[in-house]
């Protein structure tokens, strides 16, 4: 996360007021829980039951999206529109809960699951707090 927070501390644009380590926060949980998902959605392939594990695939490929595109929209700093960004945080919270609950249904028989369900957990409570500190 240093680099996260050099480069948002290094960017000549600071008049939007967000809170820097709450940002760095959120672009570091967004980008972590997209790369997690994906692997979720890798290793529920390569899982024995799949046809099961296909409802927890959609939502692994569809929050790994998410996130990843909301780690790509909160680390541009330029004439960022904070109507847009509180949108795309309350979407990737929104993934995140759905992808944790559903993965949360496969974690006692699958560890990929379990670490998939808290890296949506921390990635939710990440863009909750940012959502937070932006107000209305």
């Amino acid at each position: 996360m240093h680099t996260v927070t050099a480069m948002i501390n290094a960017h000549p644009n600071t008049t939007d007021g967000l809170d820097v380590a709450k940002l760095a926060e959120c672009i570091a949980a967004c980008f972590e829980c997209a790369a997690t998902c994906t692997s979720c959605a890798d290793a529920c392939l390569a899982e024995d039951m799949v046809a099961e594990l296909r409802d927890c695939i959609r939502t692994d490929l569809d929050c790994a999206d998410i996130c990843a595109t909301t780690g790509m929209v909160l680390s541009r700093r330029t004439g960022s529109d904070l109507t847009t960004v509180k949108a795309q945080l309350e979407a990737c919270r929104v993934a995140c809960a759905e992808c944790a609950s559903e993965c949360e249904q496969h974690a006692g028989m699958h560890e990929h699951c379990k670490v998939c369900a808290e890296a949506c957990r921390r990635c939710e409570k990440a863009c909750e707090e940012l959502l937070a500190v932006i107000g209305n």
